[in-house]
């Protein structure tokens, strides 16, 4: 088993809001069917609102990011499948209920995690 990345930006979910329940409703399906299957890791939606810091090895805190992950925000899903395959259907099924397309990213095996 391999642990999958599957995400959107916030910018991508293009939603009417008399349809956002039913994306809401939908999306919480999947994600139930998701841990039923027994490949749900973690997921989530970025709160927005709440921004980055950096903490250094010393504890020392920042505001800001690195420049390249400015834009991280949007939903996330880790879901652990046998295959890029299977990530690809359940990458699928995510879109279709949030109604935008997804990345799938595969994480480096470690058999620690």
């Amino acid at each position: 088993m391999a642990k999958y990345l599957i995400s959107f930006p916030s910018g991508a979910m293009v939603v009417p809001e008399e349809d956002f329940q039913a994306v809401w409703d939908a999306s919480h399906a999947v994600v139930q069917e998701a841990r039923d299957a027994g490949v749900w890791v973690f997921g989530g939606g970025i709160d927005e609102s709440v921004p980055p810091v950096m903490v250094d090895g010393d504890g020392k805190v920042t505001e800001g990011t690195y420049p390249q992950t400015r834009q991280i925000e949007g939903g996330y899903a880790v879901l652990d499948l046998p295959s890029r395959e299977a990530a690809l259907e359940w990458a699928a099924k995510i879109a279709a209920a949030c109604r935008c397309a997804q990345e799938v990213r595969a994480f480096h095996y470690d058999p620690a995690s």
